[in-house]
């Protein structure tokens, strides 16, 4: 297990290098890309009784620009979860209201202000917009190691949910080969500002 954990370390150290290399006028134009690109996916068209609920997350520093894209599913009529984080790094979660209802935390992120909705409300969502930094072609992707998200998957998969599960990166993070661990979970899809990718099914 060290030497894919070793192997996932020096993978995430070039693509946060490479990050930190994009202008502030190319994470812009990535972030309006996305907001296009996802309005464009069959899982947020809202068809069926009810409206859709996407969970997705507010982008931090360098990550693909989520701003204008949860704005964009707010203005549509979509339900948009996105999470707090618990002391033990597990997602709580509550419904977006715009970005006047954000606060920022003592660790630097940005949450919801409204009522908190128990961990489990992410297993309600149809999409679930991951964040991360790599992905392959099997669909394994690359978080940053804190294990936030594995703990939502898992929750999602004891639920028997099925929400389509697509990780937001840039073009370049579609790559040739993510190494594995049993703990990672398969994601549908990747969401870039180039297009979309999708793995499975």
């Amino acid at each position: 297990m060290r030497g894919i954990r070793t192997q996932k370390a020096e993978l995430r150290a070039r693509i946060l290098g490479a990050r930190r290399k994009l202008t502030a006028a190319q994470r812009e134009a990535a972030a309006m890309a996305l907001m296009e690109r996802v309005r464009g996916l069959p899982e947020c068209s809202g068809q069926g009784a009810g409206k859709s609920t996407v969970a997705a997350y507010v982008s931090m520093g360098t990550e693909p620009g989520t701003g204008p894209l949860i704005d964009a599913l707010l203005k549509s009529g979509t339900r948009v979860l996105l999470p707090v984080l618990l002391p033990d790094n597990d997602l709580d979660w509550a419904e977006y209201q715009g970005a006047d209802a954000l606060a920022r935390t003592g660790r630097g992120l940005f949450e919801p202000t409204g009522p908190r909705l128990g961990p489990e409300a992410v297993a309600h969502a149809g999409l679930i917009l991951l964040p991360g930094l790599a992905v392959d072609a099997r669909g394994v992707r690359l978080g940053r190691g804190g294990g936030s998200y594995d703990r939502v998957l898992a929750r999602v998969r004891q639920a028997a949910a099925h929400p389509a599960l697509v990780v937001l990166l840039y073009a370049d993070e579609v790559v040739a080969s993510v190494p594995a661990e049993p703990h990672d979970h398969l994601v549908d899809a990747a969401l870039t500002p180039q297009g979309v990718h999708r793995f499975r099914g």
